[in-house]
Protein backbone atom coordinates (compact mmCIF):
# COMPACT_ATOMS: atom_id res chain seq x y z
CA UNK A 1 0.00 0.00 0.00
CA UNK A 2 1.60 3.45 -0.96
CA UNK A 3 -1.18 6.76 0.11
CA UNK A 4 0.15 10.07 -1.12
CA UNK A 5 -1.16 12.16 1.37
CA UNK A 6 -1.14 16.25 0.60
CA UNK A 7 -2.32 19.04 1.91
CA UNK A 8 -3.62 23.10 1.96
CA UNK A 9 -3.85 23.48 -1.91
CA UNK A 10 -5.85 27.12 -1.33
CA UNK A 11 -6.49 26.69 -5.30
CA UNK A 12 -7.29 30.24 -6.44
CA UNK A 13 -8.88 31.69 -9.46
CA UNK A 14 -6.81 31.89 -12.27
CA UNK A 15 -4.49 34.89 -11.92
CA UNK A 16 -4.71 35.45 -8.48
CA UNK A 17 -2.20 33.65 -6.09
CA UNK A 18 -3.17 33.44 -2.67
CA UNK A 19 -2.39 36.41 -0.20
CA UNK A 20 -1.06 37.90 -3.56
CA UNK A 21 2.46 35.98 -3.38
CA UNK A 22 1.77 32.15 -3.61
CA UNK A 23 1.28 30.59 -6.98
CA UNK A 24 -0.73 28.17 -5.39
CA UNK A 25 -2.43 26.60 -8.78
CA UNK A 26 1.15 26.41 -10.13
CA UNK A 27 2.18 24.60 -7.14
CA UNK A 28 -0.71 22.13 -7.26
CA UNK A 29 0.14 21.48 -11.10
CA UNK A 30 3.68 21.00 -9.82
CA UNK A 31 2.76 18.64 -7.04
CA UNK A 32 0.38 16.37 -9.39
CA UNK A 33 3.75 16.18 -11.76
CA UNK A 34 5.76 15.09 -8.73
CA UNK A 35 3.03 12.18 -7.80
CA UNK A 36 3.10 11.39 -11.47
CA UNK A 37 6.91 10.62 -11.39
CA UNK A 38 6.89 8.89 -7.96
CA UNK A 39 7.96 5.05 -8.80
CA UNK A 40 6.15 2.83 -7.82
CA UNK A 41 3.19 5.34 -8.41
CA UNK A 42 0.88 5.58 -5.11
CA UNK A 43 -2.03 3.15 -4.94
CA UNK A 44 -4.21 6.21 -4.02
CA UNK A 45 -3.98 10.18 -2.84
CA UNK A 46 -5.67 11.75 0.36
CA UNK A 47 -5.85 15.68 0.41
CA UNK A 48 -6.93 16.76 3.87
CA UNK A 49 -8.18 19.97 3.26
CA UNK A 50 -8.38 23.58 2.49
CA UNK A 51 -8.92 22.41 -1.14
CA UNK A 52 -9.35 25.83 -2.71
CA UNK A 53 -8.93 29.20 -0.86
CA UNK A 54 -12.35 30.74 -0.83
CA UNK A 55 -14.37 28.01 -1.43
CA UNK A 56 -15.78 28.95 -5.36
CA UNK A 57 -17.07 26.88 -7.86
CA UNK A 58 -14.29 28.31 -10.07
CA UNK A 59 -11.71 27.20 -7.66
CA UNK A 60 -13.27 23.42 -7.06
CA UNK A 61 -13.63 23.18 -11.31
CA UNK A 62 -9.58 23.91 -11.33
CA UNK A 63 -9.17 21.17 -9.03
CA UNK A 64 -10.99 18.75 -10.84
CA UNK A 65 -9.09 19.83 -14.22
CA UNK A 66 -5.17 18.90 -12.07
CA UNK A 67 -6.69 15.94 -10.38
CA UNK A 68 -8.13 14.44 -14.07
CA UNK A 69 -4.08 13.74 -14.52
CA UNK A 70 -3.87 11.31 -11.65
CA UNK A 71 -4.86 7.41 -13.10
CA UNK A 72 -5.49 6.83 -9.07
CA UNK A 73 -8.44 7.70 -7.02
CA UNK A 74 -8.17 11.07 -4.72
CA UNK A 75 -10.08 11.49 -1.86
CA UNK A 76 -10.55 14.52 -0.98
CA UNK A 77 -11.64 15.80 2.90
CA UNK A 78 -13.14 19.40 3.27
CA UNK A 79 -11.00 22.40 5.40
CA UNK A 80 -12.18 25.24 6.91
CA UNK A 81 -11.60 27.32 3.36
CA UNK A 82 -13.72 25.43 1.83
CA UNK A 83 -17.54 25.73 0.90
CA UNK A 84 -19.89 22.21 1.17
CA UNK A 85 -22.79 23.35 -1.61
CA UNK A 86 -19.24 24.69 -4.06
CA UNK A 87 -17.71 21.42 -3.96
CA UNK A 88 -20.43 19.17 -4.19
CA UNK A 89 -21.63 21.61 -6.76
CA UNK A 90 -18.40 20.08 -9.05
CA UNK A 91 -17.74 17.13 -6.96
CA UNK A 92 -20.88 15.28 -7.04
CA UNK A 93 -20.28 11.95 -6.80
CA UNK A 94 -18.74 12.88 -3.20
CA UNK A 95 -22.28 13.30 -2.02
CA UNK A 96 -22.74 9.90 -1.87
CA UNK A 97 -19.39 9.44 0.35
CA UNK A 98 -20.02 7.63 3.83
CA UNK A 99 -20.43 10.22 6.16
CA UNK A 100 -22.73 11.32 8.98
CA UNK A 101 -25.50 13.05 7.76
CA UNK A 102 -25.57 16.91 6.42
CA UNK A 103 -21.85 16.48 6.40
CA UNK A 104 -19.17 15.12 3.83
CA UNK A 105 -16.90 12.26 4.14
CA UNK A 106 -15.69 8.74 3.05
CA UNK A 107 -15.03 5.40 4.21
CA UNK A 108 -12.76 3.47 1.15
CA UNK A 109 -10.31 0.74 0.90
CA UNK A 110 -6.55 1.77 -0.54
CA UNK A 111 -4.46 -1.81 -1.30
CA UNK A 112 -5.49 -3.75 1.95
CA UNK A 113 -5.74 -0.27 4.13
CA UNK A 114 -9.05 1.23 5.45
CA UNK A 115 -9.04 5.18 4.55
CA UNK A 116 -12.02 7.26 6.91
CA UNK A 117 -12.45 10.54 5.88
CA UNK A 118 -14.13 13.40 8.44
CA UNK A 119 -15.95 16.61 8.03
CA UNK A 120 -14.22 19.32 10.72
CA UNK A 121 -15.86 22.52 9.26
CA UNK A 122 -17.76 25.25 10.83
CA UNK A 123 -19.02 27.28 8.16
CA UNK A 124 -17.57 30.61 8.61
CA UNK A 125 -15.06 29.72 11.30
CA UNK A 126 -11.33 29.29 11.15
CA UNK A 127 -11.39 26.72 14.05
CA UNK A 128 -12.86 23.00 13.58
CA UNK A 129 -15.44 20.97 15.73
CA UNK A 130 -16.88 17.10 15.83
CA UNK A 131 -20.45 16.94 17.04
CA UNK A 132 -21.80 13.80 18.74
CA UNK A 133 -23.63 13.05 15.39
CA UNK A 134 -20.41 12.70 13.90
CA UNK A 135 -17.95 11.02 16.93
CA UNK A 136 -20.81 8.38 17.27
CA UNK A 137 -20.76 7.80 13.29
CA UNK A 138 -16.93 6.78 13.42
CA UNK A 139 -17.26 5.33 16.22
CA UNK A 140 -20.14 2.95 14.52
CA UNK A 141 -17.34 2.81 11.59
CA UNK A 142 -14.64 1.50 13.18
CA UNK A 143 -16.37 -0.99 15.19
CA UNK A 144 -16.93 -3.11 11.85
CA UNK A 145 -13.71 -3.94 11.16
CA UNK A 146 -11.76 -3.95 14.20
CA UNK A 147 -9.23 -6.25 12.33
CA UNK A 148 -8.55 -4.02 9.29
CA UNK A 149 -5.28 -1.53 9.28
CA UNK A 150 -7.22 1.73 9.33
CA UNK A 151 -6.10 5.47 9.00
CA UNK A 152 -8.46 8.51 9.77
CA UNK A 153 -8.08 11.88 8.11
CA UNK A 154 -9.34 14.84 9.15
CA UNK A 155 -8.60 18.78 7.77
CA UNK A 156 -8.36 20.16 11.52
CA UNK A 157 -5.36 18.61 14.07
CA UNK A 158 -6.99 17.43 17.29
CA UNK A 159 -4.00 18.01 19.25
CA UNK A 160 -1.88 21.12 20.36
CA UNK A 161 1.31 22.11 18.03
CA UNK A 162 2.91 24.22 20.30
CA UNK A 163 2.27 27.17 17.57
CA UNK A 164 0.02 29.17 19.38
CA UNK A 165 -1.98 31.15 16.77
CA UNK A 166 -2.68 27.73 15.13
CA UNK A 167 -3.57 25.53 17.64
CA UNK A 168 -6.23 28.42 18.77
CA UNK A 169 -8.05 27.66 15.74
CA UNK A 170 -7.51 23.83 15.65
CA UNK A 171 -10.27 20.89 16.68
CA UNK A 172 -11.42 22.94 19.29
CA UNK A 173 -14.78 21.36 19.64
CA UNK A 174 -14.61 17.30 20.35
CA UNK A 175 -11.07 16.97 20.09
CA UNK A 176 -11.35 14.69 23.80
CA UNK A 177 -13.87 13.11 22.39
CA UNK A 178 -12.51 12.03 18.89
CA UNK A 179 -9.46 10.93 21.33
CA UNK A 180 -11.93 8.84 23.68
CA UNK A 181 -12.85 7.08 20.35
CA UNK A 182 -9.40 6.51 18.61
CA UNK A 183 -8.74 5.04 21.87
CA UNK A 184 -10.86 2.14 21.82
CA UNK A 185 -10.08 1.35 18.37
CA UNK A 186 -6.66 -0.03 18.17
CA UNK A 187 -6.54 -0.80 14.54
CA UNK A 188 -6.24 2.67 13.92
CA UNK A 189 -2.54 2.80 12.40
CA UNK A 190 -2.53 7.21 11.74
CA UNK A 191 -4.69 10.03 12.50
CA UNK A 192 -3.90 12.19 9.54
CA UNK A 193 -4.55 16.13 9.16
CA UNK A 194 -3.26 19.15 7.52
CA UNK A 195 -4.50 22.75 8.40
CA UNK A 196 -0.99 23.61 10.02
CA UNK A 197 1.01 23.66 7.13
CA UNK A 198 3.93 21.91 8.59
CA UNK A 199 5.02 18.95 9.03
CA UNK A 200 4.24 17.50 12.44
CA UNK A 201 4.15 13.71 14.29
CA UNK A 202 3.09 13.19 18.17
CA UNK A 203 1.82 10.67 20.21
CA UNK A 204 -2.50 11.10 20.17
CA UNK A 205 -5.14 8.38 21.85
CA UNK A 206 -2.58 5.51 21.23
CA UNK A 207 -1.86 6.03 18.07
CA UNK A 208 0.39 8.47 15.83
CA UNK A 209 -0.95 11.77 14.46
CA UNK A 210 0.35 12.85 11.26
CA UNK A 211 -0.01 16.62 9.83
CA UNK A 212 1.15 17.02 6.66
CA UNK A 213 2.94 20.00 5.43
CA UNK A 214 1.29 22.08 2.96
CA UNK A 215 2.11 21.76 -1.07
CA UNK A 216 2.32 25.77 -1.12
CA UNK A 217 3.46 28.14 1.63
CA UNK A 218 3.84 26.74 4.86
CA UNK A 219 3.25 28.36 8.28
CA UNK A 220 6.26 30.04 10.32
CA UNK A 221 8.06 28.00 12.94
CA UNK A 222 7.89 29.88 16.17
CA UNK A 223 6.49 28.22 19.36
CA UNK A 224 6.18 31.54 21.19
CA UNK A 225 2.85 31.66 22.57
CA UNK A 226 2.30 35.13 21.10
CA UNK A 227 4.07 34.70 17.78
CA UNK A 228 2.22 36.41 15.05
CA UNK A 229 0.54 34.80 11.98
CA UNK A 230 2.69 34.12 9.64
CA UNK A 231 3.88 31.83 6.75
CA UNK A 232 7.06 31.14 4.82
CA UNK A 233 8.34 30.30 1.33
CA UNK A 234 10.23 27.00 2.44
CA UNK A 235 9.78 23.96 -0.20
CA UNK A 236 6.36 22.85 -1.09
CA UNK A 237 5.67 19.02 -0.12
CA UNK A 238 3.69 15.84 0.74
CA UNK A 239 3.54 12.66 2.95
CA UNK A 240 3.87 9.30 1.41
CA UNK A 241 2.58 6.97 4.05
CA UNK A 242 3.36 2.84 3.05
CA UNK A 243 2.34 -0.76 4.69
CA UNK A 244 5.68 -2.20 5.73
CA UNK A 245 5.80 -5.74 7.21
CA UNK A 246 1.97 -4.69 8.64
CA UNK A 247 3.08 -1.18 10.04
CA UNK A 248 2.21 2.29 8.38
CA UNK A 249 5.74 3.64 7.65
CA UNK A 250 5.72 8.07 6.67
CA UNK A 251 8.31 9.94 4.26
CA UNK A 252 8.15 13.71 3.43
CA UNK A 253 8.61 13.84 -0.18
CA UNK A 254 8.97 17.27 -1.37
CA UNK A 255 7.14 19.07 -5.00
CA UNK A 256 10.34 20.57 -6.74
CA UNK A 257 12.45 18.58 -7.56
CA UNK A 258 16.44 18.59 -7.14
CA UNK A 259 19.84 17.41 -8.09
CA UNK A 260 20.01 13.30 -8.31
CA UNK A 261 20.04 10.66 -7.75
CA UNK A 262 23.41 10.25 -7.71
CA UNK A 263 24.79 6.61 -6.77
CA UNK A 264 27.11 5.89 -3.75
CA UNK A 265 30.93 5.54 -4.95
CA UNK A 266 33.40 4.81 -3.09
CA UNK A 267 36.02 6.94 -3.28
CA UNK A 268 39.76 5.64 -3.04
CA UNK A 269 41.56 9.05 -2.49
CA UNK A 270 38.53 9.99 0.46
CA UNK A 271 40.22 8.98 3.94
CA UNK A 272 38.54 5.79 5.67
CA UNK A 273 36.88 4.44 2.33
CA UNK A 274 38.11 1.07 0.96
CA UNK A 275 37.60 0.79 -2.60
CA UNK A 276 36.71 -1.81 -4.90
Amino acid sequence: MILAHLSDLHVRPLGKPAYRVVETNKLLARAVDALLALEPRPDAVVVTGDLTDCGLVEEYELLAAQFARLPMPVHLVLGNHDRREAFLEVFADRAMGRAADGFVGFDVDVAGVRLIGLDTIVPGASFGTLCEARLAHLDAMLAERPETPTLVALHHPPAACGIGHMDRIALVEGADGFAAVIARHAQVERVLAGHHHRPIQSRFAGTILQVAPSIAHQVTLDLAEDAPSAFVMEPAAFLVHTLVDGAIVSHQAYVERYDGPYPFVLDPDYPGMAAD
